[in-house]
């Protein structure tokens, strides 16, 4: 049956789906989000070690990230690798504690914003689309070695039809809700 196949293509669409969503939380909407941190390492005793594992990160208010390292020795070390990050933010440090102030975003970097999240989207619909191809595929070499007859072939690709448009509004959905916040401000 094709029950194997379609359970396969779901659980790649899955992946694809988390994947984007992982993607949107190092989009900054102008809130702090410790999740902006993810992927930024610094060298701790020649090991390049992910901030959140050598530092509290707390959110004391909306709008500002305080990281308080374990080791006050990482202080700079920590600065400096959020000043080569791209996260476009300047971090200042008292001595003790690495503050992240996160202006409120103007116009335009939203709208630049906005075409980053929409750009994100149209990549992971690819994903999805390679994942139909390749599960339509496989129905084809089924009906053509006589594993699945043609009717089952048939409800194969309704049914492959079915999720991919399902993914497919989730994937509109979440983009649009992040569309939302990010110009609400």
């Amino acid at each position: 049956m094709y029950d194997n196949i379609i359970k396969d293509m779901d659980k790649n669409m899955k992946k694809s789906v988390e994947s984007f969503k992982e993607r949107l939380t190092t989009i900054r909407a102008g809130r702090a989000n410790q999740s902006i941190l993810n992927g930024i390492t610094f060298s701790y005793y020649g090991v390049e070690t992910p901030i959140n594992q050598a530092a509290t990160i707390n959110t004391p208010e909306a709008r500002l990230l305080t990281i308080t390292p374990w080791d006050k020795s990482n202080i700079a070390p920590i600065e400096k690798a959020l000043l080569k990050s791209d996260i476009g933010i300047t971090p200042s440090n008292d001595g003790e504690v690495i503050r992240l102030p996160f202006p409120q975003l103007t116009e335009e970097r939203r709208k630049e914003l906005v075409k980053e999240v929409n750009k994100y989207a149209e990549e992971t619909k690819i994903s999805l689309r390679n994942h139909r191809r390749d599960a339509l595929d496989i129905v084809k070499k089924q009906e053509k070695t006589g594993e699945l007859s043609e009717d089952q072939k048939i409800g194969a690709e309704e049914d492959i039809k079915k999720s991919i448009d399902k993914f497919t509004k989730e994937i509109e959905n979440i983009a649009k809700t992040k569309k939302d916040e990010l110009m609400e401000f």
